[in-house]
């Protein structure tokens, strides 16, 4: 898989599929480099963030530190933040991502262009529901205004980076398999789906695109990975319980036993 950007000054390895299929998804305040860390020995991916990368968007992330009492990184600079966490994990083996919310396209711009350097994959957060960052045309807001969230990912994509999109079911007047193919059209190479209650939705995502599709929500145990799974995701994301090794451990076995089934199976038919 690949995207449609021109290629960074480093040579990375496609950092999709990543092995096993589990990632711990960004807690905001609280997924750092030592998270990420913590989780390599039992997860394949590990997103950062998210980190609000302009001004609106750090003004709002402020604001809900102060009005919500809400963890959020707000470092001065958060290009040399994300550069500074990234080039820490540089000797860790998990795929890296970077949750990144922004309203404009040139600091979104430069912090894709550190990922890229580092072959880390940034993600677009179209996501968060809070009504402070909505009201920048972040996180949420962007699924209603598919035209821009597409040049947010033509933008990260021509950064050189590779490009997730962190997204939610159950958006009023959002149908997701259509914003699902918009962005990949733009040049997004995976889509992170928050099911929230409609975990269906992620078989239609699947069924609408060639993304690579992680799911999310509620992943606890056997029965919710492979139910993800069977849905046809490529992965799962574990949100809150990630800094619990005895949870990221009882997903990664549950991956790997649905993945080598499969592929036993697919063995079995090609035998004569």
């Amino acid at each position: 898989m690949s995207h449609s950007g021109p290629s960074s000054d480093v040579d990375h390895a496609d950092p999709f599929p990543f092995e096993p299929r589990v990632a711990a998804a960004s807690l905001s305040g609280e997924s750092d480099a030592n998270w990420a860390r913590a989780a390599a020995p039992h997860a394949g991916a590990a997103f950062l963030g998210g980190l609000a990368v302009d001004e609106p968007t750090r003004t709002a992330a402020s604001a809900m530190v102060q009005d919500r009492d809400r963890q959020e990184f707000l470092p001065d600079d958060p290009v040399a933040f994300a550069e500074a966490e990234l080039a820490s994990l540089a000797d860790v083996p998990i795929t890296i991502g970077l949750n990144v919310r922004s309203s404009t396209l040139g600091p979104l711009a430069a912090v894709a262009s550190v990922c890229a350097s580092h072959g880390a994959v940034c993600e677009i957060n179209a996501h968060c529901r809070q009504d402070e960052m909505c009201a920048t045309g972040a996180g949420q807001s962007l699924l209603a205004h598919p035209d821009r969230l597409a040049a947010q990912v033509t933008t990260t994509a021509e950064a050189g980076a590779t490009v997730s999109v962190k997204v939610r079911t159950e958006v009023p007047g959002v149908d997701l398999p259509t914003v699902a193919r918009r962005i990949e059209a733009a040049g997004a190479d995976a889509i992170h789906v928050d099911a929230m209650d409609s975990e269906g939705c992620v078989a239609e995502v699947v069924a609408a695109t060639d993304l690579f599709v992680i799911a999310n929500n509620g992943v606890r145990d056997r029965a919710t990975t492979r139910e993800y799974l069977a849905y046809g995701a490529d992965a799962v994301s574990v949100g809150r319980p990630s800094d619990r090794p005895a949870v990221l451990d009882r997903i990664r076995r549950a991956t790997e036993e649905w993945f080598d089934q499969g592929r036993n199976s697919s063995a079995r038919e090609v035998e004569p």
